[in-house]
């Protein structure tokens, strides 16, 4: 066993180890830019390839039913992979949360394989699917597997599976702060300083390494003439309450799709990924512009003003519908990008509705649409300041970020009003319970946990000796600033202040819990 798991080597090298993993946050940073280069490299010829086989079919008609067996093989196999490691249903981000909560655990290499494989297949299939969910996960099962053959010591674990999920994210969208943000904000829900200067040494090394291939420009091209103004304004706060109520209904309608494929007996689990396979195969006959992720669909969206009302609605209708149908069948693959593509759609169609009924200048529809695109990504996934960023760094303008602010924080609201959770959230609690992947820690093992104290939480304005510590847990410093100081009994914690906690592994979890309370931190992954 390595001396770091030691209680008395971990604090005699405290130092030195926030040094340390800011470098091996850099090392998993480059292996995991590496790897997302390559998917992305594969997801694109995924893309293409069943874009062409629609092409070639309207000509060789007589072939079409040899491509539906085909999109049935597929659906199989994904099935099978999905029975075989069920870790790598969905777009993975709630596994990851459940591997930093240390309430699950996986096989990195296995689920790392078979995520790389389902999402390829997926997207062959035409499946509406993105590829940052698998990214992310990929990332952050690549840190683990790093830290696995590296023999690293148990508390720098948690610390480089976020980083590797961080990395993902900017290397798949060319977006290293968003990957950030996104990583502290909804995956770690921590923002201290180790963790943070983690996980950006990370998303800038792997987003570095997938520029040297595939360039710095923003994934989406848009031409922004100016920003909107200010007398607009209003018709930005319709549109923030519009994608803030239907952001809730994306949320209710996806569980409840998982919900009808797990009350229906017909057809068995392992052949639920057929339906999508399937239906995918007829759209691409009638409306192929919902097939995938969009990326493409939000780039015509965005430069072209062909589509007419009736279809943009029929594209919105649809996209939603067929993409709740994809991730309610298990097959691997995000939500990021769908989501994004509906909110486009969303913007366009309430940008041209102004523009026909109420003199809005259509210049503006560009805008319109990737203020719609954040504020729908807010809506659904609660983490406005990753919405925020994200579509900043997607578009390579900041030109609309006071009104994509404005739109992100009322459809916010709207949701909080509403009582609408993060999605991620909803589908973590609901996979703990089903999940055979419980994760069991050893005593002998040490990690570290950094608990935030937040304002009017149980512990600000406490001395340590007021508060009733649960059992096999060592306040071990408290980061106060820049400064770092060595807790007494009667040290008073205050409101921004980071308590350094030191458990054993297997104890973690629920500390990490009822420190996470105490805090004032519904919940924080450490």
């Amino acid at each position: 066993m390595s001396s770091e798991n030691y209680t008395s080597d971990i604090l005699s090298k405290w130092n030195t180890f926030k040094i340390k993993i800011i470098f091996q946050g850099m090392l998993v940073g480059s292996l995991t830019g590496l790897l997302i280069v390559l998917y992305r490299v594969f997801a694109e010829k995924a893309f293409n390839f069943s874009s062409n086989v629609y092409l070639y079919l309207k000509h060789q008609p007589f072939l079409i039913p040899v491509w539906f067996i085909f999109l049935a093989l597929m659906g199989i196999f994904i099935g099978y992979l999905v029975e075989k490691e069920p870790m790598i249903s969905g777009s993975g981000i709630p596994q990851v949360e459940g591997v930093l909560l240390r309430k699950l655990k996986l096989n990195w290499l296995k689920v790392l394989i078979f995520k790389f494989v389902g999402g390829i297949v997926c997207l062959a299939g035409g499946l509406s699917v993105g590829r940052e969910g698998p990214s992310i996960q990929m990332g952050a099962v690549l840190a683990d597997g790093y830290c696995e053959v590296t023999k690293r010591p148990k508390i720098k674990i948690n610390f480089l599976i976020t980083a590797g999920a961080s990395a993902g994210l900017a290397a798949s969208f060319n977006a290293p702060l968003a990957g950030v943000i996104f990583a502290l904000e909804e995956v770690h829900k921590n923002f201290s300083p180790i963790v943070l200067t983690t996980t950006l040494a990370a998303s800038i090394t792997s987003s570095f390494v997938a520029g040297n291939f595939f360039g710095m420009e923003p994934i989406f091209h848009v031409n922004i003439k100016d920003a909107i103004p200010l007398t607009s304004y209003p018709y930005l706060i319709v549109l923030g309450i519009i994608v803030g109520i239907t952001g809730i209904f994306f949320n209710k309608g996806l569980l409840k799709t998982q919900d009808l494929y797990a009350k229906q007996k017909l057809i068995k689990k392992k052949y639920w990924p057929v339906i999508p396979f399937l239906l995918a195969g007829v759209l691409g006959f009638f409306i192929p512009e919902v097939l995938g992720g969009g990326h493409v669909l939000i780039d015509s969206v965005l430069n072209s003003n062909s589509f007419s009302l009736i279809f943009l609605f029929q594209l919105v209708i649809v996209k939603y519908i067929f993409t709740l149908i994809c991730y309610g069948s298990t097959s691997p693959g995000g939500i990021f990008l769908p989501l994004l593509v509906i909110g486009s759609l969303i913007g366009i169609i309430y940008g041209s509705l102004l523009v026909k009924y109420l003199g809005f200048n259509q210049t503006y529809i560009p805008n319109l649409i990737i203020i719609a695109m954040a504020g729908y990504f807010t809506a659904i996934v609660k983490a406005p300041i990753t919405g925020i960023i994200l579509l900043t760094e997607m578009t390579g303008s900041f030109s609309h970020l006071l009104s994509i602010a404005l739109v992100s924080i009322i459809a916010y609201t709207i949701t909080e009003l509403l009582n609408s959770k993060p999605i991620y959230e909803s589908l973590f609690e609901r996979l703990i319970p089903s999940s055979k992947d419980i994760f069991h820690g050893e005593s002998k093992h040490k990690v570290i946990l950094e608990i935030p104290v937040c304002l009017e939480s149980k512990l600000e304005n406490k001395m340590i000796s007021e508060i009733e510590w649960p059992s096999n847990c060592l306040i071990a410093a408290i980061k106060r600033g820049d400064s770092e100081i060595i807790p007494k009994g009667n040290t008073i914690m205050y409101a921004s202040d980071y308590l350094i906690v030191l458990t054993n592994e297997d104890s973690a979890s629920n500390i990490n819990d009822c420190l996470c309370q105490y805090g004032g931190v519904s919940q924080l992954l450490s």
